[in-house]
């Protein structure tokens, strides 16, 4: 949130490996992060003890940097080295693994930052190519991501659709976008391939500024992995690593010199609940949760969105809230959303967070649910309970496995007993309620936004 590494300190192998999963998101969504992980000592190592573990072979699958010191004095310069890389490349995850002996060592000193380089400009024959191909006759897709999803470079986006007839799309899955009234918004690129393919038919040429060649989620049965349509040329403008904004802008001066924004949609601005133009009253439904949100969040606020199949109208309900950061889902691994709303509000305390969040998903780490309590962080969370992992009942059924037998059908169930959302974020300290109705929500919601401190807010879908 803040532009600078986060750190994580991890007990060898087994502590790294309670965080493999997050790890792997945050190593999709290009979160500059530094793990510290302490190993034994090396000359104990060799007793092979119940905590020994290959913690390098770990550490690869998601560090694009790791090293071992192997002296104390190495320590100082090691750590910086993992500072720096985590910075580079447009974000990355440095990994220390750290002995007991070399840390205890006493000849240990701090050392100097290392200087990291800016973002790689692009080349003007890069920007030329693209601009020639937005605004050439044939039609064209601007796909954005990463550090394109900036207002700033949401401008320069809008102002080139508006001047080449170009479609302007997000990546499907988006660490952080800044979105909300006055911003421009864009559609997503669709999630399910048949969906992304609907989008992309009949383009000729596709610019990725900070976004990669968009590809299949799965692999399906008679489907492709490669969404790219085949007569389809795919333009590089700019990769996460390299400077996206100035790419952006210079292709604008290029094809758009002086025009004003005009591509992006600015959606309504919210309303007031049943009767005021805002959201039907009722029982709890995707797309009223996104109304009820959109219609009480904050202006400078954090949505944190780990909704999976309870999200389709979430986007929609926002879309013309006042401004805010939207920090979304990019590597697949469930159990991100109450960790990173935690994260967001130990960054930025002045900013209401606001997380919605799925039960399945969020069995995966509700015990940050604890450290909000215990740091008295200002976070809402709605959970809304379905009691099933709908998103794998889907799936399912594209794989051609449905309807599922009753063994496999109950493996994506979450009932039997139903868990007891509210009971289990009072246990950790957090204040709860449950919710049926789309009112009781919105009033639950916005109690919460005016109350220091985090709180959760259960939302049942019917006939649960």
């Amino acid at each position: 949130m803040l532009g600078r590494p986060a750190a994580t300190l991890l007990h060898l192998g087994p502590g790294l490996a309670n965080g493999l999963a997050n790890l792997h998101n945050a190593r999709r969504a290009r979160s500059p992060i530094v793990n510290i992980v302490g190993d034994h000592a090396t000359y104990h190592k060799r007793f092979d003890a119940p905590l020994e573990s290959d913690i390098d072979a770990l550490a690869r699958t998601v560090s694009a940097w790791a090293r071992r010191p192997s002296r104390p004095g190495d320590v100082g310069l090691d750590t910086a080295d993992a500072v720096a890389a985590a910075r580079s490349g447009g974000g990355q995850v440095a990994t220390l693994i750290l002995p007991a002996d070399v840390s205890w060592g006493k000849e240990g000193a701090v050392a100097a930052p290392r200087h990291c380089r800016p973002p790689a400009r692009v080349a003007d024959e890069v920007v030329a190519e693209v601009a020639g191909a937005l605004s050439g006759e044939e039609p064209a897709v601007l796909l954005l991501g990463g550090p394109a999803l900036r207002e700033p470079a949401l401008v320069a986006a809008s102002r080139i659709g508006a001047a080449t007839g170009a479609r302007v799309l997000t990546e499907t899955f988006t660490a952080r976008i800044e979105r909300g009234a006055g911003r421009p918004a864009f559609d997503k690129l669709g999630y399910f391939a048949e969906g992304a393919e609907a989008q992309l038919a009949g383009t000729r040429h596709l610019v990725l500024a900070g976004a990669a060649s968009p590809v299949a989620f799965f692999a399906y049965p008679g489907r492709p992995s490669d969404l790219v349509p085949a007569d389809c040329q795919v333009h590089l403008l700019a990769g996460p690593s390299e400077d996206v904004l100035g790419a952006l802008v210079a292709v604008c001066e290029r094809v758009a010199p002086g025009a004003a924004s005009g591509a992006g949609r600015e959606g309504p601005t919210p309303g007031r609940p049943a009767g005021a133009g805002g959201f039907s009253a009722g029982p709890i439904s995707a797309e009223g949760i996104g109304a009820v949100v959109g219609a009480s969040l904050p202006e400078g606020s954090v949505l944190v969105d780990e909704a999976i199949t309870a999200g389709v109208g979430l986007a929609a309900g926002t879309v013309g809230a006042p401004p805010h950061d939207w920090l979304g889902h990019t590597g697949g691994a469930i159990g991100q959303g109450l960790p990173v709303a935690t994260g967001a509000a130990v960054a930025c305390p002045e900013r209401r967070v606001v997380c919605v969040e799925a039960d399945g998903s969020a069995m995966y780490t509700i015990q940050a649910l604890w450290t909000q309590a215990r740091e008295g962080l200002d976070v809402t969370t709605i959970v809304v309970s379905n009691r099933a992992y709908g998103i794998l009942q889907i799936e399912m059924h594209r794989v051609d496995a449905d309807p599922p037998g009753p063994a496999a059908a109950a493996l994506l169930d979450l009932d039997r007993p139903t868990i007891d959302v509210v009971a289990l974020a009072r246990g950790f300290g957090v204040p709860a309620v449950s919710v049926t109705t789309l009112e009781e929500l919105d009033a639950a919601l916005r109690r919460s936004l005016t109350e220091p401190g985090p709180a959760l807010i259960e939302a049942v879908m019917p006939g649960r």
